[in-house]
């Protein structure tokens, strides 16, 4: 199983960003049952979970992003995104996905993509 993750770059504060990650190697019973995350790391933090899509269709979100951003799946595709909103100086981070490679187990992790949000 492998993860691709796109969508990075960089924005003016206020602006916005639609980071994708593809799912490859993995049946769609598997892609579609699982949790699905978004994670982030800034220079010299620890990194954090942003936003989580379960495999029930639920969506729970970091308290930093509320009302911002949205995580979204599209099974089909084995794909989800984070649609970023409002973005702040403070969102700069590299972004991360993640997911499972069997039901439940076995972390797999995209490379991550930058986003970068400054004037």
């Amino acid at each position: 199983v492998q993860l691709q993750a796109s969508g990075g770059g960089l924005v003016q504060p206020g602006g916005s960003l639609k980071l994708s990650c593809k799912a490859s190697g993995i049946i769609l019973s598997v892609f579609s049952s699982n949790d699905k995350y978004w994670y982030r790391q800034a220079p010299g933090k620890e990194r954090e979970l942003v936003a989580t899509f379960t495999g029930a269709g639920s969506t729970n979100y970091a308290d930093s992003v509320k009302g911002r951003f949205t995580i979204s799946r599209d099974n089909s595709r084995r794909t989800w995104y984070l649609q970023m909103n409002m973005l702040k100086p403070e969102d700069t981070a590299v972004y991360y996905c993640k997911t499972f490679r069997g039901y439940g187990t076995g972390d797999v992790w995209g490379q991550g993509t930058q986003v970068t949000v400054s004037s």
